[in-house]
């Protein structure tokens, strides 16, 4: 648990476990604590977006490639944008609303440093590594650029080199709670 900059609580794992009951969102990244507002990473489901993106005609090369397509980038915002109704209705959490996301070049994993064995996401060792793209995230780009060390199956290392998207979320009006009748 942390705080907005304006003190409004955020609970960045409740967010990303919201965003995570997505089938096409394998795993999300919140930040926000001491931040102007909650943005996230996002790891597409790379078998459930292409299902989606074969039944729709779409055709892409790889993880990278797909996770790079504007369609791709809709489908997710829909997502996100579904999450911050969800918090609006809920008023110690509708300021935390997610304003802007990207979708990650990489799946994370756990041989690269970014997640534990069991699956959980190493928050702040994601936040140094890709600290030019939270950064990002906050300056009002529309996108960044990237280069990240990787670790192959095999042991072998190499890098790989990304021009980000940076697209905003639309955030819901809060919903104000039912009065009940006196």
């Amino acid at each position: 648990m942390g705080k907005l900059e304006d003190s409004t609580l955020f609970a960045p794992k409740f967010l990303e476990n919201k965003l995570k009951f997505f089938p096409y969102i394998k795993e999300a990244v919140a930040f926000g604590a001491g931040r102007p507002f909650a943005a996230a990473f996002i790891n597409i489901d790379p078998e459930a977006v292409g299902n989606w993106a074969e039944r729709n005609g779409i055709t892409y090369g790889g993880y990278q490639e797909l996770a790079s397509l504007d369609r791709v980038y809709d489908l997710v915002r829909g997502c996100i944008e579904q999450v911050n109704r969800d918090l609006a209705s809920e008023p110690h959490l509708a300021g935390s609303q997610i304003r802007r996301f990207l979708i990650l070049h990489k799946e994370l994993d756990a041989d690269d440093g970014e997640l534990t064995r069991t699956r959980k996401v190493r928050r702040r060792i994601i936040g140094e590594r890709f600290n030019a793209l939270v950064d990002a995230l906050y300056n009002s780009a529309e996108g960044a650029r990237i280069e990240s060390d990787v670790i192959f199956e095999d042991g072998r290392k190499g890098v790989l080199k990304a021009e980000l998207k940076i697209r905003d979320a639309q955030a819901a009006a809060p919903v104000a709670p039912l009065r009940r009748a006196s």
